[in-house]
C-alpha cells in the first residue's frame, strides 16, 4: 500500500493482481515523505517508508460499529498503522479527511478463476511443492478483494479500479495523469517464479470447481463482468 504525497495518490493493494510489481515501480519515483509499507518477502529495488506510527483508532471503530476492535487496538499498540493489504475503509479511516478526498485513489481486480489459480501456484511453492489443485480448491482460501476497495455494502471507495488484463495500458493513463515518468514498463515482475504452468487457467478446472469459484467470487463477477 502507498499514500504519496509528493503524487498525490493512495494505491490500495489487492491480493495476486501484479501489486508488488507496481509497488516496486512506484517505490522508486515516491518523496521521502510518503508512506510505502513493506513487502514480504523483500524485493529489489522496493524501499519501505513512514508506514508505523500510532493513530486515532475511534474513527475505524466507528466506522466498524465496533467490530475488529481486537485487531484495531493491537495495530495501536504495535505502532502498525499501515501495511501491506490495508483495506481502503481502513485507509480512510487513518488518514485526513483533506487527504483521502484529495487523493487519487486505485488498485488492481483479476478475474476470479485467474487469480485462483495463480493464488495456488505460490502456495504450492510455499509448501515446496506439496499441493494439488484439487486440495487447494477444497481448503476454500480464497483471495477475495471486493472487502479491499469497498465499504461492505458494495461502495466502491476508489477512484479508479484497474483492470489486470489491461493492466499496462491503464496504469499508463493514471500514471500520465498523476505525472509519475512511465516508459510503458514497470521493470520487474514480483513473484512470476511461482507459476511454472502457463496453460490456460481454464484448463485447471472441473465443472464444479469452475462453479463454486462463480459462487464465492459472485460479487466481484458481477460488478466487472468477469467470464470464464
Amino acid at each position: 500500500m502507498i499514500i504519496s504525497h509528493k503524487y498525490k495518490f493512495i494505491f490500495i493493494k489487492t491480493g495476486k493482481t501484479g501489486g508488488t510489481s507496481v509497488e516496486v515501480f512506484l517505490s522508486q519515483h515516491c518523496g521521502l515523505d510518503d508512506i510505502v509499507t513493506p513487502i514480504f518477502p523483500h524485493v529489489e529495488p522496493h524501499i519501505a517508508r513512514n508506514f508505523a506510527g500510532y493513530f486515532n483508532p475511534l474513527p475505524e471503530l466507528y466506522v466498524s460499529r465496533g467490530k475488529g476492535i481486537r485487531q484495531t487496538f493491537r495495530d495501536v499498540f504495535n505502532k502498525r498503522r499501515f501495511y501491506n493489504h490495508l483495506p481502503a475503509i481502513k485507509v480512510k479511516s487513518r488518514i485526513s479527511r483533506t487527504n483521502w478526498k484529495g487523493y487519487f485513489k486505485f488498485c488492481i481486480e483479476r478475474n476470479p478463476w485467474d487469480k485462483t489459480v495463480s493464488d495456488f501456484y505460490m502456495q504450492r511453492w510455499e509448501r515446496g511443492g506439496n499441493l494439488s489443485f484439487d486440495e487447494y480448491i477444497s481448503k476454500r482460501h480464497f483471495r477475495l478483494n471486493y472487502y479491499m476497495y469497498t465499504d461492505g455494502r458494495g461502495n466502491v471507495l476508489v477512484d479508479s479500479i484497474v483492470k489486470y488484463e489491461n493492466l499496462i495500458n491503464e496504469l499508463g493513463g493514471i500514471f500520465n495523469r498523476l505525472g509519475i515518468p512511465f516508459d510503458g514498463s514497470l521493470g520487474v515482475g514480483a513473484k512470476a517464479e511461482y507459476r511454472l504452468d502457463r496453460r490456460p487457467y481454464q484448463a485447471m478446472y472441473s465443472d464444479a470447481q469452475r462453479r463454486l469459484i462463480e459462487k464465492v467470487f459472485d460479487a466481484e463477477i458481477r460488478m466487472h463482468r468477469y467470464r470464464f
